[in-house]
């Protein structure tokens, strides 16, 4: 029998992910150039308004690459490099933002947008961060590292990969929001209780080693001592400007994560057994999205059910789940949703009964 080649027909789509972070560029430019308010907000306006209505405009896309073809998709190392190529563009663009707050007197509102602007785009950092620290080898894990250090959010792959992948849709998972609770009561709870997570499981690692918490192996000391390495670097060479921007842009990118943490899991819950075990983590327990435009850009994020299924999967294999609960549209879109608390329970609560089936002891339910 002939072997059926598979043609991946976003294969080269894939190349606008790595480039994204220069609309960052793009739209401080034209600011630079022209000296007009609104160019400015053309970055903003890409990310909350041109990519929703793209994923409105472009069909959502269900395709599946067959099982057959997975492992040689796997093994093709130019996905891996778009990965790679993303995080020299990404500070690059950091550079370029940062270096013209911080060498420019400028108005207040003009630094303030600004800061804004490139701690959106670190939001994107932290997710590159997330796809590759999924991976095994040497190279993956150490750049996972270096793309979490610009946004100083290097305790996330632990506690990620070690705690919320255990932990996903249960009330015990900080990461996984409750129905009825709104983003703003979910924030606290999921930063807080990510480091503390990430530090203990990591005490933890470290101490069946027979290591101190503070040992050189702590992965999480690595990414943090790259962003004091980064964040000084900066210092140096722009001033202490430079500093005050990238502390002020930090919480905004980890901002980008606890919205797609919010949406992920929202008032989704895996039932305990008659040992009191949770069930697997099945494609019912994470809402997905098939649109488009925002899956590119979030390298198949939205494909969250195999994700949490298959978490070294490379984001070109991830596949539809047609059983698995679907977001009326991708993550950018649901993030101006989830900021407005009533608006968000109108369109999610009905779907998060209707994937129940109306059973209560099926939702996780905020207590608060």
């Amino acid at each position: 029998m002939n072997k059926i080649k598979y043609v991946d027909k976003k294969k080269y789509l894939w190349l606008l992910s790595t480039f994204i972070p220069l609309v960052s560029v793009f739209g401080v430019y034209l600011f630079k150039q022209t000296q007009m308010a609104w160019t400015l907000f053309i970055p903003l306006a890409f990310f909350y308004i041109i990519i929703p209505i793209l994923d409105l405009i472009f069909k959502e896309d269900e395709s599946n690459p067959p099982e057959s073809a997975v492992p040689e998709l796997e093994k093709q190392k130019y996905y891996s490099w778009i990965t790679y190529v993303m995080i020299p563009v990404h500070f690059y663009a950091l550079y370029y933002v940062v270096n013209y707050i911080a060498t420019n007197d400028l108005p207040i509102w003009v630094m303030g947008i600004s800061t804004i602007i490139v701690g959106l785009f670190g939001g994107l950092a932290i997710n590159l961060g997330h796809e590759i620290g999924h991976k095994k080898t040497w190279l993956d894990k150490n750049l996972a590292k270096l793309a979490l250090a610009s946004t100083g959010y290097g305790h996330f792959n632990v506690e990620h990969n070690a705690g919320h992948h255990k932990q996903v849709a249960t009330p015990e998972d900080s990461a996984s929001s409750r129905y009825g609770q709104n983003i703003y009561q979910f924030a606290p709870r999921e930063f807080v209780g990510g480091i503390t997570r990430g530090w203990s499981l990591e005490k933890a690692r470290l101490a069946r080693k027979g290591q101190s918490v503070w040992s050189k192996d702590n992965q999480i000391l690595h990414s943090y001592l790259i962003t004091v390495l980064i964040y000084t670097l900066f210092t140096y060479f722009l001033g202490y400007k430079a500093l005050i921007v990238l502390l002020c842009h930090a919480p905004i990118a980890w901002w980008q994560l606890t919205s797609a943490n919010y949406i992920e899991h929202y008032g989704l819950l895996r039932q305990k057994d008659e040992n009191g075990k949770y069930e697997r983590c099945q494609p019912r327990h994470s809402w997905n999205s098939n649109h488009l435009v925002s899956n590119l850009v979030l390298f198949h994020l939205q494909r969250h059910s195999d994700h949490h299924a298959n978490s070294s999967r490379h984001y070109q294999s991830l596949r539809h789940f047609a059983e698995a609960p679907q977001l009326p549209t991708g993550y950018m879109g649901m993030f101006v949703v989830a900021l407005f608390p009533a608006w968000w329970r109108k369109v999610m609560d009905k779907r998060v009964f209707k994937q129940a089936e109306g059973d209560l002891s099926r939702i996780n339910v905020s207590n608060s």
